[in-house]
């Protein structure tokens, strides 16, 4: 299978990518308001310098530049600032046409220029900024009409180096790209080692699946001694879940067991009805014929050990049907009606036998009349076969705690302690029944049937005081 990306590198890139985005914005918006700052102190600055009164004079040292005679127009008079001035730098005048009329000593022959478009605005009254390159030197330069007192007015242009400005914003646009550059190498470096530890214990979880997968222990656990956050509730969750895995492994390894022997037992029982009829077949077709009074007997056999076949298959049928998880249909039942017809049933299958029965309250139990029926006769028989002809045997019923308890007692020989905790498993039979006739899936079809009408069934008994037996299932409200 194609391995994709793994979640430690999206974190890590998503990480790098918020903080890369968030390092740029900033970058960004720092570096425009730095640049915004920095011009606008500057145009201030021209602003300031230019809303000062100006006058022509004539130069008073050697060095200075003269008046522009009529012949040289192309030579503008200097300009001078009245005394407490600023002093006048990059500045030049020009008429309303543009024509320049003069210009302060540092600009020497060089001229600040004014775009047509910059002329047309100052003309109009208002001001205009631009940058132009004088003499290989950038400039930042101010024009702004300035009316007269007397005449048309003038324009007045004031410039100013800005080389060491934008030095400045280059070496802030340099450490903010490399600066941010580092910042987002050392976010991903950070972000890996993080990702690394926060996924830590999902890394401990998935090794221990594979173990599991692998070994299927499913008795491992994950190790997780951090806080109860997200991964911790994870590793809660998982080790809940290995827990219900183990619980249910081991409840299909006993139902597997189970299976294996209840077959091996059921493949035992019918073996031995089986080879007798199959045995008593083989006399029956024997030549010559045997006596008469002999082949009446095998057929009789036969015909028991059929019926025996019959009543072992229907027994595997009821546990088949109970372990498939069939639900029982369950109503309101009045108890007395039942214990009476089970009452009767029982003395016509054991006329000898000495059976009690007191009717007692009217009680109505929650139950499958047939399978409770079936239950009654089971410990019934039970108690016929395992118990000498002359032991009593009694039925009662009694109310506690919202339940109706029905017992069946004998006065018979009881059971052994060790035998009573396997008493109601299938095929098993105690010492004392192994001459019996029956299969050992009495008792266990009784308590399978029992649970599924939400009741229980139990035994008490002591060696020669006898065994009760006690079925119990939930009272209902009785309705006469």
């Amino acid at each position: 299978m194609r391995r994709g990306i793994s979640i430690r590198l999206r974190l890590t890139l998503l990480y790098t990518a918020i903080l890369a985005l968030t390092v740029i914005a900033f970058s960004t918006i720092l570096f425009i308001t730095q640049t915004r700052a920095t011009y606008d102190g500057i145009k201030a600055d021209l602003i300031r310098q230019a809303s000062f009164p100006m006058e022509r004079r004539p130069p008073r040292q050697p060095d200075a530049l003269a008046p522009l005679p009529a012949t040289a127009p192309e030579h503008p008079p200097e300009l001078s600032f009245p005394s407490g001035a600023l002093p006048g730098r990059w500045t030049q005048t020009r008429d309303i046409t543009g024509t320049v009329t003069g210009r302060t000593y540092d600009l020497s022959e060089a001229g600040l220029p004014l775009s047509s478009a910059g002329l047309t605005v100052v003309q109009a009254g208002g001001h205009w900024f631009e940058t132009a390159q004088v003499e290989e030197q950038p400039l930042l330069i101010y024009s702004k009409f300035a009316p007269a007192k007397t005449g048309a007015g003038q324009i007045i242009q004031i410039a100013f180096p800005i080389a060491q400005a934008q030095q400045a914003l280059n070496a802030l646009r340099l450490m903010l790209i490399a600066g941010s550059g580092f910042a987002v190498m050392v976010a991903f470096a950070v972000g890996w080692v993080l990702a690394g530890a926060a996924l830590r214990p999902i890394q401990g979880i998935t090794r221990t699946a594979q173990a599991i997968g692998a070994e299927r222990d499913f008795s491992r656990r994950v190790q997780h001694a951090g806080p109860a956050d997200e991964v911790g509730q994870l590793a809660t969750t998982f080790n809940e879940m290995l827990a219900e895995l183990e619980s249910a492994f081991r409840q299909l390894e006993e139902a597997l067991d189970s299976q294996r022997r209840f077959v091996a037992d059921a493949s035992h029982e019918l073996r031995t009805p089986l080879t007798t009829v199959r045995g008593n077949v083989e006399l029956l077709r024997r030549e010559p014929p045997i006596d008469p009074r002999e082949r009446a007997e095998i057929l009789a056999d036969t015909t028991d050990e059929v019926d025996r076949l019959i009543r072992l298959v229907n027994q595997l049928l009821v546990l088949a049907r109970t372990d498939a998880g069939q639900p029982m249909p369950c109503e309101e039942l009045a108890l007395s009606p039942l214990l009476e017809d089970v009452f009767r049933q029982a003395r016509l299958l054991a006329p000898g036998r000495r059976i009690s029965w007191q009717p007692g309250p009217e009680v109505a139990v929650m139950g499958n009349r047939d399978a409770l029926k079936q239950v009654l006769l089971i410990l019934l028989d039970n108690t016929f076969v395992h118990t000498p002809p002359h032991a009593a045997v009694e039925m009662a019923t009694a109310m506690a705690d919202g339940h109706v308890a029905i017992s069946v007692r004998d006065t018979g020989p009881g059971i052994a302690a060790d035998a009573l905790p396997h008493l109601f498993g299938r095929f098993y039979r105690g010492q004392a029944a192994r001459s019996g006739a029956g299969a050992g899936l009495g008792l266990a079809i009784a308590k399978e049937l029992v649970e599924a009408q939400g009741g229980a069934i139990r035994v008490e008994s002591q060696p020669g005081q006898g065994a009760i037996f006690t079925v119990t299932l939930p009272q209902t409200p009785w309705a006469s």
